[in-house]
């Protein structure tokens, strides 16, 4: 099971029931948090999450909405006795951008890991999660992420005996292990069918609705985009500033064949986001318009 918490729904500037934005995901024990904007510590305090489990902090992009809450949740995380490492996951400049803000956090309990984005797309391996960047087209360097729990297949015994696998294997290599018996080596697809549906989430901000979003995106259990602009007539200022409207969002989750749409990101100007729900919906149906603390669990199909 993947929880998911959208901690903060705003974008530019925080308002007083809005804060800026960042997503929190839980999954095996390990926490994750993705973009870190004004007001997320106490966006975590009133959803009731901790930030004590994050260990992985990744970054869509350097525009202050999105990073400016960073100092100080390191430093909560420091006055908690914190000692294990915390990865952050960004584009290039990651490294020196951090270190810039933590001019106000100089000294920490614990180390920082950085892994710098150097390509269009990069996949990395986290804690049980397959986590996929890949850049969009905002006015800086920026990335949407997917993360993925993979679901290996059902255990076969009739594929075990037809592949000679001695029974006293059957356990370590259905947790992953390879094993080696009498100087032969079993794999775990020696054992097991075809991999299952797992569970994935997508994620994107600041963006025009460009193609690669709707296929990493495709399939998607939740998608979670930006949704700047709601009221009619906006088009051309979310082209200007390269960010997308309602309309462009449901679009994109219409094409990815998504379950699910959670619009964020809305500009300060927006301040009824929800009036516009009806018109999202003859686009694509299940979208929602959330709200700072929204929280769902994205769990594994049961008939797999």
């Amino acid at each position: 099971m993947l929880d998911v918490c959208l901690l903060g729904t705003g974008g530019m500037m925080p308002l007083p029931n809005r804060w800026l934005t960042a997503l929190l995901t839980r999954y095996n024990g390990s926490s994750l948090l993705i973009d870190c904007g004004e007001g997320t510590q106490i966006a975590l305090r009133k959803s009731g999450w901790s930030f004590h489990p994050i260990d992985t902090i990744c970054f869509t992009h350097f525009h202050g909405d999105h990073i400016s809450g960073l100092p100080g949740l390191l430093l909560s995380m420091g006055n908690a006795d914190r000692t294990k490492p915390v990865m952050l996951i960004g584009p290039k400049g990651l490294e020196h951008v951090v270190n810039s803000l933590r001019v106000i956090a100089p000294e920490l309990p614990f180390e920082l890991e950085f892994h710098e984005i150097s390509s269009a797309e990069e996949v990395i391996e986290r804690n049980g999660y397959q986590i996929r960047a890949f850049k969009v087209n905002h006015n800086i360097a920026c990335y949407g992420y997917t993360l993925e729990i993979l679901r290996a297949g059902r255990f076969q015994p009739e594929k075990a005996k037809e592949n000679n696998v001695p029974m006293k294997a059957w356990n370590r290599l259905q947790k992953g292990e390879e094993v080696e018996v009498d100087g032969v080596i079993y794999t775990q697809d020696m054992i097991l069918g075809p991999d299952r549906k797992g569970i994935k989430l997508t994620y994107c901000t600041d963006s025009r609705p460009v193609k690669t979003i709707a296929e990493n995106a495709e399939d998607s259990d939740l998608f979670i985009c930006e949704g700047m602009y709601g009221e009619p007539g906006m088009e051309k200022k979310a082209a200007e500033h390269k960010h997308m409207t309602f309309y462009e969002a449901a679009r994109l989750a219409e094409k990815a064949k998504t379950k699910e749409l959670w619009l964020t990101h809305y500009s300060p100007s927006l301040i009824f986001p929800e009036q516009y729900l009806g018109e999202v919906k003859k686009i694509f149906e299940t979208t929602v318009i959330c709200k700072d603390g929204r929280t769902t669990t994205l769990d594994f199909d049961k008939n797999e």
